[in-house]
């Protein structure tokens, strides 16, 4: 028997070994690819609105990255304007409703800082009552 003769089989066991590794390997990530499917699906189950919210915010996100089109901006520019007018006239109206129910309390500015102004008077009269009345009081124990 010659070393050739030695090295054939060697390289048969080889090659069949590396087949088997190489079969082992497909099998088990064959398996965690349905495990992993099958998770998806049991979460899918159990919680589809967190998965819709994933989905949603998943859409949103490569919307955000891509470009936009010509296309898009010249259908899109419209109700654009249309919400931006809209969103401002709310917003006006909220203001001038809020402003009139103030007047109606009689909670106008001039009597806010009418109100501020008597606050600090009295505060600052406080302090100096409080100031006066100690520096008495050392006199008279002195």
């Amino acid at each position: 028997m010659t070393k050739a003769d030695d090295i054939e089989p060697a390289r048969a066991g080889f090659a069949e070994t590396a087949r088997q590794r190489a079969i082992e390997a497909y099998e088990n990530a064959r398996g965690g690819v349905a495990g992993a499917g099958r998770k998806a699906t049991g979460g899918l189950k159990e919680a589809p609105l967190i998965a819709l919210a994933g989905g949603i915010a998943a859409g949103a996100l490569i919307a955000a990255l891509l470009p936009r089109t010509r296309a898009e901006t010249k259908t899109l520019r419209p109700t654009a304007r249309r919400v931006r007018q809209t969103a401002k006239a709310a917003v006006d109206a909220a203001r001038e409703t809020g402003k009139s129910r103030l007047n109606e309390l009689g909670l106008t500015r001039e009597k806010g800082e009418q109100s501020i102004r008597s606050l600090f008077d009295g505060a600052a009269d406080a302090a100096k009552a409080s100031a006066k009345a100690a520096a008495d009081a050392v006199r008279s124990k002195g």
